[in-house]
């Protein structure tokens, strides 16, 4: 199992990692990580998401985040964490790509030298550099802290960091749920 600090996130490499292992079959060795930790690497879970993940405007948005939020809900329902973490970090990336290019024309955030360049927005140049990412992620974020503000999620969360989560699978542990 990884190694989980008090706060359940790692800091992990990606080198130490069992991409290999389909983590639906071993819950347990999921690593929950910092921030979007895995989120194009965990499977089955990345190819489940990634169909649906897409933010080019507003009407995009408007259509991947609920089935990717659906998803979230039956992932919580059904005590997966690995998936419900998934899915949330899904929503995530949903709000953070699209504003990346919100901010910074192209998405580019540095120039040719390595140089961060100065961020877009009403509060610096008085527009964004892409007003339609912008919109789209405005919908994922409404989603995202849905889902990070879930009290089941965050439970499961706090059973998995713990193990407890693994710790009894037998039948009779499912009959008085």
């Amino acid at each position: 199992m990884g190694i989980r600090p008090d706060n359940g996130e790692t800091e992990q490499p990606y080198a130490e990692v069992d991409w290999s292992l389909d983590y639906s079959e071993h819950p347990e060795e999921y690593v929950i990580g910092k921030g979007q930790f895995g989120v194009l690497k965990y499977e089955p879970y990345k190819s489940e998401m990634l169909q649906f993940w897409r933010y080019a405007d507003k009407a995009a948005a408007e259509e991947a985040a609920p089935p990717i939020f659906e998803r979230f809900q039956q992932y919580v329902r059904d005590k997966n964490l690995p998936g419900a973490d998934m899915a949330k970090k899904f929503l995530h990336m949903g709000f953070t790509r699209p504003m990346r290019y919100a901010k910074y024309p192209g998405g580019k955030k540095y120039d040719e030298n390595g140089n961060e360049k100065k961020a877009h927005g009403p509060d610096t140049t008085g527009s964004w550099a892409d007003a339609d990412k912008r919109e789209a992620a405005c919908v994922y974020k409404r989603y995202w802290d849905r889902a990070r503000n879930n009290d089941e999620y965050q439970r499961l969360k706090e059973l998995h960091r713990s193990g407890d989560l693994y710790a009894n699978t037998t039948l009779d542990s499912f009959r008085n749920d």
